[in-house]
């Protein structure tokens, strides 16, 4: 028996949506699970994932990373429901998102990125629970991945244990423009929304695009954030507009890959 498993990258964190909004993007990695003599390497995080639904003993495990690791797009938490998805598929266990976040997000620490993955789309998380509320939001994303990487312990531990009532004023009234953007499609109200006083301003040093981007969004742009802890720094382009703000940022920023990564409909799944 073979069971191959692909998983989508993400950006989480989205704006004000700290901990809780996330997209799923056409980035994956890939997982090959057959039965047979394999000997599986109990301490790599796909295979600890697998483990926690069924047995790895007698199993071989072959991934393929295509999403760059610490930079904020999700590479561990696709790694994860990689594992978590393929366990389902050898146990002809039905995929369940609240199931799999419940087992999986020890391993993750972070319950909007693997509910994401999980589910694809623009997916929102809270105490456990998860709802997809759109296939994609109303804008395109472009990353711009930096060469260096942020470990996402040191970038959590920038943040204050307290913030200002204005700030989390502000915040929470644009993390409900962002929902109400998500689950409308509207573009205006997500251009609104892609605002932060919570998490934003105290990773700054991680992601020292963010404010250059803002400072001059290409045109067509609704707005730029960090995604998950940086450096990556996601711009939100309209359809219409993508390939021009592809080919504006890739010569403003030469040393910097330029991606173009419409979000994924579908999340973690056995092909």
């Amino acid at each position: 028996m073979t069971v191959r498993v692909r998983a989508p990258a993400s950006t989480a964190n989205l704006g004000p949506g700290f901990d809780c909004a996330a997209v799923a993007l056409d980035l994956w990695n890939e997982l090959e699970v057959s039965e047979g003599e394999g000997c599986a390497d109990p301490e790599h995080l796909g295979v600890r994932a697998f483990s926690l639904l069924a047995a790895p003993d007698g199993w071989s495990f072959v991934f393929t990373d295509r999403i760059p690791r610490e930079r904020g797009l999700g590479s561990s938490a696709s790694i994860i429901a990689l594992g978590l998805v393929a366990a389902c598929a050898v146990t002809e266990r039905a995929v369940d998102p609240e199931e799999l976040l419940a087992a999986g997000v020890e391993l993750e620490g972070h319950p909007d990125n693997l509910a994401v993955v999980i589910t694809g789309g623009a997916c929102l998380t809270w105490d456990g629970n998860v709802e997809r509320v759109a296939d994609r939001p109303p804008a395109v994303a472009v990353a711009l991945v930096p060469d260096g990487t942020v470990s996402t312990v040191a970038a959590r531990a920038a943040l204050p244990e307290h913030v200002l009532h204005a700030d989390a004023s502000f915040t929470t009234a644009r993390a409900a423009l962002l929902g109400a953007a998500l689950a409308t499609g509207s573009a205006e109200l997500f251009a609104e929304a892609l605002h932060d006083r919570l998490h934003e301003p105290h990773r700054a040093a991680n992601a020292p695009l963010l404010a250059e981007v803002r400072a001059d969004l290409p045109p067509g742009a609704l707005g730029a954030t960090i995604s998950g802890s940086g450096p990556t720094v996601i711009v939100w382009a309209r359809d219409d507009v993508v390939d021009a703000c592809v080919a504006e940022l890739t010569g403003r920023f030469p040393d910097v890959d330029v991606l173009s990564l419409p979000s994924s409909p579908k999340g973690a799944h056995a092909l």
